[in-house]
């Protein structure tokens, strides 16, 4: 092999891993071909092509559960059906019924700034947060309540009734005050509502 093809190997192989990146960090939203193109500093019709490739390795290795679905104008990186039946037993598994401080973290800020899209909970929690509301819609917790206006179309989440049910309330605005939390607890906010609640479960 030459130098220039392993150069251009190498450069390949840079803008798949860039590619992935990418679409793993957006999440369920997904995000469109210009906006990719710009990231990665490429032309639309090259990254549109190994967007392709890349998917075509997802589809070829039986070792991936892994694929590329093109939803409108956005890309999302997303789990072969084949797998489906493994993710719902995850989700209904015992076991899984508790959730993460990041997962608790999420869904309080989701509860008292709903509706808010992804992108927003991570601004504020300063963490990537897609695979915390991955799990959240997972158990019913949150749900879509539409999308944001402009390009992108983001997601907007909010609390489902089953939230409400299971964490006893009848309205939102029986939720404790966050003013008054942050007053008493200073670095202790609203999640404790929800990581009390879920310890009772786990303890039980």
């Amino acid at each position: 092999m030459n130098r220039s093809c392993f150069t251009q190997q190498v450069k390949q192989m840079s803008k798949y891993s860039e590619i992935e990146a990418i679409l793993f960090v957006v999440g369920d939203e997904g995000i469109g071909l210009e906006e990719l193109s710009y990231l990665v500093n490429s032309k639309t019709a090259a990254v549109y092509q190994y967007l392709q490739e890349l998917n075509q390795r997802y589809e070829e290795n039986e070792d991936s559960a892994l694929h590329i679905l093109e939803v409108g104008n956005h890309f999302v990186l997303s789990t072969k059906k084949e797998v489906a039946p493994l993710l719902k037993k995850y989700a209904e598994s015992p076991m899984g019924n508790s959730l993460s401080q990041a997962a608790l973290e999420t869904l309080s800020i989701i509860a008292y700034k709903q509706p808010i899209t992804r992108i927003e909970v991570e601004e504020i929690r300063g963490v990537q947060s897609s695979g915390s509301v991955q799990k959240l819609v997972a158990k019913r917790l949150i749900e879509e309540k539409g999308r944001v206006d402009g390009p992108g179309r983001a997601i907007l989440y909010g609390t489902t009734e089953y939230f409400m049910d299971y964490f006893g309330l009848k309205s939102l605005a029986e939720l404790p005050d966050i003013q008054a939390m942050e007053d008493e607890l200073e670095e202790d906010g609203p999640v404790d509502l929800f990581y009390d609640r879920y310890k009772q479960e786990g303890d039980s």
